[in-house]
């Protein structure tokens, strides 16, 4: 691996947790089918990726799901508890790791997320943790839904680089998705897979990155 002046961080599952079993039962609980090609890890509908996005409001986002599981007398509340179920938090001690990067290394936040569950990930954080928001921990965020543009895409690869002046080969991108990783590589940001089997904090020591 080259020098590392720049890391970018995905959100989910490297800093915040989430559980895709989690929502996949919550979906089918609401009477999703085929809820394995409506949202996974590796894939999803076009309503998520429109979400994540920003294209669509919160409104549009819930009645998108309702004609999906042909209910349309599920609640506002009933999808967004489902929705939001895959949210675990963020456990003790990342903050502290990115407090490190970020005095080591120019640190940017990358993260393909969406209105609910960035209210909902802000409010974690708030409550558990009396952190405002990520901007104290990064040089500057970018969210898919504020951005309107999404991993894996190149386009906010290029953003993120081309604001900062970062050179891509003294940057390095950690995600816990192997098809986000593939988007930075095409650009030759330096990639690391994150992943419960060898965690950020793991691949900070592995790395020796502080």
């Amino acid at each position: 691996m080259q020098k590392v002046k720049n890391v970018i961080l995905d959100y989910g599952n490297v800093i915040f947790m989430i559980d895709f079993p989690k929502v996949r039962q919550a979906f089918m609980d609401l009477g999703i089918k085929n809820v394995d090609e409506f949202f996974g890890h590796q894939g999803q509908d076009s309503l998520f990726d429109a979400f994540d996005k920003g294209e669509i409001s919160v409104p549009e986002f819930r009645d998108g799901v309702r004609k999906k599981a042909d209910r349309y007398d599920l609640s506002d509340e009933q999808i967004d508890t489902a929705w939001n179920s895959l949210l675990l938090g963020v456990p003790e001690g990342k903050h502290e790791i990115l407090e490190n990067l970020r005095e080591n290394y120019r640190t940017f936040l990358c993260s393909n997320n969406n209105e609910l569950h960035y209210a909902y990930c802000m409010n974690h954080i708030q409550e558990k943790y009396g952190v405002p928001s990520n901007d104290v921990f990064f040089e500057r965020t970018y969210y898919s839904h504020l951005e309107g543009l999404r991993k894996p895409d190149a386009a906010i690869f290029e953003r993120v680089l081309e604001q900062n002046n970062l050179i891509p080969e003294e940057s390095l991108f950690i995600d816990d998705s192997p098809q986000h990783l593939e988007g930075a590589k095409k650009l030759g940001i330096q990639t690391v897979l994150c992943s419960a089997e060898r965690p950020l904090e793991q691949i900070v020591a592995d790395l020796k990155l502080y």
